[in-house]
C-alpha cells in the first residue's frame, strides 16, 4: 500500500499536470470507489477548476475552484492521462475529462481507492480527514505529544505507530524502517515508549521518511505514481522485505514474523 512519500509523490506528479485546468465531463464506472451520491459527485466537480493539491495523511487533496476532491489510492489506485479518443482500460473507473481534451484516468485493479468531493472551506473539518493524526513533519509532533498518544495502547508499538490517529502517513514498509533506525523491538509495548524512545521515533520518522520523498518513495510490488513514475527508496531499506537478510549492523539474520496480521522485519540483537 503507498505510505506518506508514495502519496506525495503521486501529488507532486499531478501538480505538474493538472493545475488550472478545468473540469468538463466525469464518468464514474465503479460506484463504491465513489464515498456519497456518484450523482452528486459528478454534479460537484463540473466546471470546476483545479487550483492546488496537498496531502493529507495518506489522502491527495485536489482543492478546486468551490470543492475539494480527495482520494486514498489504498492498495493499487494510480492516474493515467490519456487522450479522450484512447479505449477505456479494463481498470479505468473513473475519468475525469478536461476541457483541453484531455483525461485524467483513476486505474485500481483491486478496486479499494475511494474518492469524495467535499467543501473546500470544509475539507478538514469532516470525516475522514478530521479524524486524522498529526503529519510527521508537524511542529507539534513531540516526544510528550507520543508518549502522552501511547499511554493506554497495550498493542505493539509496530501496531501503534499504523495507527493514524496518532501520526498520519506511517505505513507498514517505514514502520519497520524507524524502528530498526530507533532500536525499538516492534513487540514492545507502546505504553512502555519513554520520552527518550518518542524522540528517537520521531527524529528517525521524519529523516527516513523526508529522504524517502525526495527518492520518489518506495516501489514495493505494483505501486508506481501517475504515468508509472517508480520510486527509488526501495534501495535504501535496512530490513522491510528482506526475508533472507542480515542485519546491516550486527550481521544477525533479521526476524521476519507477523505483528497484528502485518508482515514484519527486525533485527532481535539490536532492537530490544
Amino acid at each position: 500500500m503507498p505510505e506518506k512519500p508514495e502519496v506525495i509523490t503521486v501529488s507532486k506528479t499531478l501538480e505538474k499536470i493538472i493545475i488550472g485546468k478545468t473540469i468538463k465531463d466525469v464518468d464514474v464506472y465503479w460506484d463504491n470507489i465513489i464515498i456519497g451520491n456518484k450523482n452528486d459527485f459528478i454534479k460537484d466537480l463540473k466546471g470546476e477548476k483545479i487550483d492546488t493539491i496537498t496531502t493529507r495523511g495518506k489522502w491527495i487533496v485536489i482543492f478546486l475552484t468551490t470543492k475539494a476532491l480527495i482520494c486514498h489510492l489504498r492498495m493499487e489506485g494510480k492516474f493515467f492521462f490519456r487522450n479522450p479518443s484512447v479505449p477505456k482500460g479494463k481498470h479505468d473507473h473513473v475519468i475525469i475529462t478536461f476541457t483541453d481534451d484531455t483525461d485524467m484516468r483513476f486505474n485500481d485493479v483491486r478496486k479499494f481507492g475511494k474518492m469524495a468531493v467535499l467543501p473546500k472551506h470544509e475539507v478538514f473539518k469532516l470525516k475522514p480527514l478530521v479524524d486524522l493524526g498529526l503529519e510527521y513533519n508537524d511542529k507539534n509532533l513531540t516526544p510528550t505529544y507520543l508518549v502522552e498518544n501511547l499511554q493506554k495502547k497495550k498493542v505493539p508499538i509496530k501496531t501503534a505507530l499504523l495507527d493514524q490517529s496518532i501520526i498520519t502517513g506511517i505505513g507498514n514498509i517505514y514502520d519497520d524502517e524507524i524502528l530498526f533506525a530507533s532500536h525499538i523491538d516492534p513487540l514492545r509495548k507502546a505504553n512502555t515508549i519513554s520520552l527518550e524512545d518518542a524522540d528517537n521515533i520521531i527524529k528517525n520518522t521524519k529523516l527516513i521518511l523526508d529522504k524517502a520523498v525526495t527518492m520518489g518513495g518506495t516501489t514495493i510490488k505494483s505501486f508506481t505514481s501517475a504515468e508509472g513514475v517508480h520510486g527509488l527508496f526501495q534501495n535504501e531499506l535496512s530490513v522491510h522485505g528482506k526475508k533472507d537478510g542480515l542485519c546491516p549492523l550486527c550481521g544477525e539474520p533479521l526476524v521476519v514474523t507477523k505483528v497484528g496480521g502485518r508482515g514484519t522485519y527486525y533485527c532481535s540483537k539490536c532492537q530490544k
